[in-house]
């Protein structure tokens, strides 16, 4: 009995946001298929036993007369059950060109103030008609890989992963405060810092790298997700803005601290290992995509303290 996942969102913390509910909707079918319009999700997933495979959407998904091709692509899975994980009236009649059995999908027309963990925690438990399902997993980490991450820290220092890249420009926190953030730290404890950005923010790193030194801290720009993974999960905390080292480390079991600037809440809400700074002035509710937040409102002393209160 095949089954299919449709997760529709790029980003990949979007997609690591519903993988508890994969894990649940694998407990009743068995390894599922995720289709997804993230590129990394594969590295990120492969290893997941609870996932049989996963397949990059690069088309059929921007225009609607493109159902007819989606439709037969997913007839070729041959699929029996699929879950939409989004009010997509697109896959939605595509799934029923291609005569799957069992569609599963969001209520259709219903796009606006979707709370992403809400929904697909009520999606998954109407579908599968289970009570209580959680918002927590367990991201699977390959033991050889992370052997060898724990060969890359000093135990005797606070391994710290500061995530000073992002999704975008208007999440990030600046180097200049991050600079100012390490300064601190190292006053106070014994750190080493791992610089998590992409290939494209390796200036961001750079910056870092200079004011603090390389005997201080490295940049994981060029680095593959799949070691990136095993190196978040033997960190002792996560601290930086919204990108996916923030959900790798909470699904790791590590305190996970998130600058808020352009982040709605659910981001930051699905498990008991995610804590989040906001600026003073504002509600969490008031915080959503295109808050246009200036980040300096966030200040060095709010992230210090909240990490020092967290590293205890």
């Amino acid at each position: 009995m095949k089954t299919a996942v449709i997760l529709s969102y790029k980003g990949l913390g979007a997609n690591l946001l519903h993988l508890s509910y994969c894990h649940e909707i694998a407990k009743k079918f068995g390894p599922i298929t995720i289709i997804t319009l993230c590129k990394s999700l594969e590295e990120t997933l492969s290893k997941d036993p609870s996932i049989k495979e996963i397949i990059y959407l690069d088309k059929y998904y921007k225009k609607f007369f493109d159902i007819l091709n989606l439709s037969n692509f997913l007839k070729k899975l041959q699929l029996e059950n699929i879950f939409i994980f989004y009010p997509s009236f697109r896959y939605f009649i595509a799934s029923k060109i291609a005569k799957i059995n069992n569609i599963h999908c969001y209520p259709l027309f219903k796009k606006k103030n979707l709370h992403l963990v809400n929904a697909a925690k009520e999606f998954t438990e109407q579908s599968l008609k289970v009570e209580n399902c959680s918002t927590e997993t367990n991201l699977y980490i390959d033991k050889q890989k992370q052997k060898e991450a724990i060969n890359k820290i000093n135990k005797n220092k606070k391994n710290i992963m500061l995530g000073v890249g992002s999704s975008g420009p208007t999440t990030r926190w600046g180097s200049k405060n991050f600079i100012n953030l390490i300064k601190k730290l190292n006053k106070k404890k014994d750190c080493f810092f791992f610089l998590l950005c992409g290939p494209s923010e390796e200036e961001i790193a750079q910056e870092i790298i200079k004011e603090i030194g390389i005997e201080k801290c490295s940049s994981l720009s060029n680095e593959t997700i799949s070691n990136i993974i095993p190196l978040i999960s033997v960190c002792d905390i996560y601290v930086g803005n919204d990108s996916f080292g923030h959900h790798v480390a909470s699904q790791c079991g590590i305190s996970s601290l998130i600058i808020m600037l352009d982040t709605p809440r659910a981001y930051s809400d699905y498990s008991i290992n995610q804590y989040r700074i906001i600026p003073t002035e504002f509600s969490i509710d008031d915080i959503t995509h295109d808050s246009k937040i200036d980040p300096n409102i966030i200040k060095v002393d709010q992230v210090y303290e909240k990490i020092l209160s967290l590293l205890k």
